[in-house]
């Protein structure tokens, strides 16, 4: 009998220190295992790809990246066993790579210390239209020109954001290889901030060709100046913020060739200048003796294509104003007209021409408003 009450008790017993290892001990007597791309000590780590750490064992807690005296931000998946950085790094630069990781409530650490290359040749933003600040109509488009040719222009493009107080659709179209330009599906809404945001540094822009920098530039839409020129009927609406404001008579391009035909379309106002002499050698005539020959001092001339289209003060047609089309391409306008609208008149404001049949083309100018958004999405390599 008393045999029995013992083994009975060493039963229990054995029981009870069974329970009490799953509680206590549960834990595992290993540290989580953590690997980081790149490795530790890498020496020619590709700025493009980004950093890529990993708990095989365990869960992820915290993860800094420290380079170049920035930190590099990134995100976690769902289940916390992975963390990658959110984009590129800069080149020739050493970062630092710290992440904790928990296994069986036993907490550990994991570094990484590694330099990324040293390009072979370097890329930039050669010019960024608008300018800093500046106050923009709403058909203006942002222009951005780069110092090389670009052949990975979905990196590039990846890398490049507009963003708007008032959003709307818009999208980035390559005319050539080193040229960007950004247009919004409709106009801008007026009275907004814009900000670019390009995040270039270790952006691979072709081979062995990497950015350095990132860049940004802010500017601001103001009123909404949009303009109808009606060459048909020799008149000139404009309307400020959906209001029509003036109208005026005006003489247009007259005509009989290509080259003294205005050009039909949406125009964006490209900028303005008061004197411009214009001559008639655009044309291959410059002999004074040409009876085609020309040479005029033009005041108030706001510029809507590169093929030399103004709207501009025009004394000397004001007789023919409202009634014929005399000029070499440019709209003549009345002297008063001509000083208010000149005042009014800022980059990216819209001048919509009608009634010829000479279509603007897209790349004259700011004409990128030619373009349906069918065939603008097209031109994005993102797209």
């Amino acid at each position: 009998m008393r045999i029995s009450v013992l083994i009975r008790g060493a039963i229990a017993a054995a029981v009870l220190m069974t329970a009490g290892c799953g509680v206590v001990g549960g834990g595992s007597s290993h540290p989580a295992k953590v690997s980081i791309t790149p490795a530790n000590g890498a020496a020619e780590s590709r700025p493009e790809l980004p950093i890529v750490v990993k708990a095989d064992t365990g869960k992820l807690g915290a993860v800094t990246v420290q380079g170049g005296g920035a930190t590099v931000a990134g995100a976690f998946d769902q289940a916390h066993r992975q963390w990658k950085s959110n984009r590129t790094l800069r080149p020739a630069t050493k970062y630092t790579v710290t992440a904790t990781a928990s296994l069986g409530g036993r907490t550990s650490t994991t570094t990484s210390a590694f330099q990324t290359l040293t390009p072979k040749r370097t890329f930039e933003i050669a010019d960024i239209t608008p300018m800093p600040g500046e106050t923009i109509g709403v058909g203006m488009p942002l222009i951005v020109k780069f110092s090389k040719p670009v052949y990975n222009q979905a990196d590039v493009e990846r890398a490049m954001r507009v963003t708007s107080e008032k959003p709307v659709e818009g999208a980035w179209h390559w005319f050539g290889r080193q040229q960007a330009i950004y247009r919004t599906k409709t106009y801008w809404q007026p009275h907004q901030a814009v900000h670019l945001t390009a995040d270039l540094a270790g952006v691979r822009g072709a081979q062995d060709t990497y950015a350095t920098k990132d860049y940004s530039r802010s500017f601001t839409v103001g009123d909404s100046h949009i303009s109808d020129v009606d060459v048909k009927a020799h008149r000139m609406t404009v309307q400020v913020d959906g209001k029509t404001v003036k109208t005026t008579p005006i003489s247009a391009g007259k005509g009989g060739q290509r080259k003294y035909t205005t050009t039909n379309g949406v125009h964006a106002v490209m900028g303005k200048q008061s004197p411009v002499t214009m001559t008639s050698g655009w044309e291959g005539v410059t002999s004074k003796s040409d009876p085609n020959y020309y040479s005029l001092t033009v005041y108030q001339a706001v510029q809507i294509s590169s093929s030399g289209e103004y709207v501009h003060s025009a004394p000397w047609s004001v007789g023919s104003q409202g009634r014929a089309n005399v000029s070499h391409g440019c709209v003549n306008a009345p002297p008063s007209f001509a000083k208010w609208f000149y005042a009014l008149s800022r980059r990216g404001d819209i001048v919509k021409v009608s009634g010829t049949d000479r279509e603007l083309e897209p790349d004259n100018g700011f004409g990128y408003w030619q373009l349906s958004w069918t065939d603008w999405l097209k031109g994005s390599a993102l797209h």
